[in-house]
């Protein structure tokens, strides 16, 4: 079985750098992804990075955790919304591993991965 799993979904990749190091200072977890969602009518209007950190530990440590982010992204951008998994599946485990950071095209510039 796996360790329990935290998202908390935010506007904005600088809030969620801070929500990240928030996490990690807050509680004993492992940042296991930070995954970008781009809108889709992101190419006629200007709209926010929706951007989500995920976090692996303890069920106690991430809820910890969560609670942090999730007042840190607020601070900065919006929360979106946050959910902890207790028990995550292999499926789900592998789901929250997958990120999307990187694989991104950000206005012009090209994607290099």
């Amino acid at each position: 079985m796996h360790e329990a799993i935290g998202i908390v979904e935010m506007f904005g990749f600088v809030a969620a750098m801070k929500a990240a190091d928030a996490a990690a200072k807050a509680a004993d977890v492992k940042i296991i992804a930070i995954d970008t969602n781009k809108p889709a009518n992101a190419e006629k209007e200007e709209v926010p990075l929706i951007t989500a950190v995920k976090m692996q530990g303890e069920v106690s440590a991430v809820t910890a955790a969560v609670e942090a982010a999730a007042e840190e992204a607020n601070r900065v951008t919006k929360l979106i919304q946050k959910h902890i998994i207790a028990r995550p599946t292999d499926d789900s485990q592998k789901m929250a591993e997958r990120v999307s950071v990187g694989r991104d095209r950000v206005g012009h510039i090209p994607n290099n991965a």
